[in-house]
């Protein structure tokens, strides 16, 4: 359960009211609790601060937080444009999650909805001594927070909708689901053993496979004495003429299962989802350097900064890790092809990259350097893109010399083998 509500924590991250209304009800909390100080005895005399002090500061707040929170607003959304058409409308989820915007946007509502109310409430005389005592503490943190919070933001809005920032963002993302599976790579099951096969169980609806409840299918498995083969990992297109899994019968003891409660276990959606899906990850960096090949915006360093990334990411897959014990041993799932990886990024870069030398050649580069690794089915991986990345600059490059250089990089990584 806690990996579901850690799916469920990330789609609110990406919503844009979530926060601001906690700050709203935080807000409205601490004029609350103003108040209630004015009730608890206290054994130590508290300060005489005069209302007219306290309702000067809540007016400042008021005055200024709602212009401060249409401006963040404003500036966020100029941002998420800005990333959706210089890199690609798929990292738009994981610019709108940015903790660093909705935290300063939310501390400039909640302070504008404490100030009002806490303004209205004094202006009324709610509060007593006590209580102006604690409102004006609480205006002086709010004042303190909004302060530090929109030094920090200014810092980061300025990189928000930055190119550079957006591939970073898409490259942590991936390298945080590529660690999981590293970790798990049958999602805590056990490894599929030869073809699907068994009862066959569908989807009612069309879209990518976003997650798998291991845990829901493990407890069902365990009641009706069954095994349960997946068909997919999170990402796959699902339709309903497409198996999700298959049962098969454990003991003598197996009864039925029922469709709909192995469906509810499958969450399905029209999008994919980062969380638990790398090869959408490598599938938006691919597109982020393609769209920098674009005749329209002949960016190829950004291309060069993008195969970086995938040098990064792929050569954390080939350094050896322990993966953990199988948790749900009911449950039998494919694995993550390495071939189907290297497919979802090289062909497309190197497709649109290979009439300029220096895409290709940094294309060679980190093939070449990735046929280096001590697992053999990665090398062999590289080594098939390498020929296939070669082949294709063929074909684009017109200048000799840029021709013969690239055909001796290749040879200098795979000429031996």
């Amino acid at each position: 359960m806690p990996a579901h509500f850690h799916f469920l924590l990330n789609r609110l991250r990406e919503r844009l009211w979530v926060k601001p209304l906690i700050a709203c009800v935080l807000s409205l909390t601490g004029v609350a609790l103003a108040h209630i100080a004015d009730s608890i005895p206290v054994d130590w005399p508290v300060p005489e601060i005069a209302q007219g002090s306290v309702i000067d500061l809540l007016k400042i707040i008021a005055a200024s937080m709602l212009g401060v929170a249409t401006f963040a607003v404003a500036s966020m959304v100029a941002a998420y444009a800005s990333a959706g058409q210089s890199a690609t409308a798929r990292a738009f989820p994981l610019v709108v999650a940015d903790d660093v915007s909705q935290n300063a946007l939310s501390i400039f509502v909640g302070a504008f909805i404490f100030a009002i109310v806490a303004l209205s409430a004094a202006t009324n005389d709610y509060f007593g001594k006590a209580g102006r005592f604690t409102l004006f503490i609480l205006t002086l943190s709010t004042l303190v927070a909004v302060v530090l919070v929109f030094v920090r933001w200014v810092d980061s809005i300025a990189r928000l909708g930055r190119l550079g920032a957006v591939v970073a963002k898409v490259e942590q993302a991936t390298a945080a689901a590529l660690g999981r599976r590293r970790l798990r790579p049958y999602l805590g099951g056990l490894a599929a053993s030869g073809p699907p096969c068994g009862l066959a169980f569908y989807s009612e609806t069309s879209g990518y496979l976003q997650r798998i409840d291991m845990d829901a299918l493990q407890h069902i498995a365990d009641k009706h004495k069954v095994r349960i083969v997946l068909a997919g990992l999170p990402g796959t297109m699902i339709v309903p003429s497409r198996p999700l899994g298959y049962l098969l019968p454990d003991s003598i003891d197996s009864g039925p299962v029922a469709p709909r409660d192995l469906r509810k276990a499958f969450i399905v959606g029209p999008l994919r989802q980062f969380d638990d899906d790398p090869r959408f990850g490598l599938v938006v960096l691919s597109e982020i350097a393609c769209r920098a090949l674009s005749p329209g915006i002949n960016d190829p360093g950004t291309a060069i900064g993008v195969l970086g990334s995938l040098h990064r990411l792929f050569d954390s897959l080939a350094t050896p890790v322990e993966a953990k014990a199988a948790e749900h041993g009911r449950i039998e799932a494919p694995q993550m092809a390495l071939a189907d990886m290297f497919d979802d990024v090289f062909p497309a870069i190197g497709r649109d990259g290979a009439s300029q030398v220096e895409v290709a050649m940094r294309i060679q580069l980190v093939l070449g350097e990735l046929g280096r690794s001590h697992d053999p089915h990665m090398r062999n991986v590289a080594r098939l893109h390498a020929a296939m990345a070669l082949g294709r600059a063929e074909l684009a490059l017109v200048f000799p010399p840029d021709l013969a250089l690239l055909r001796r990089r290749h040879a200098d990584y795979w000429a031996a083998g």
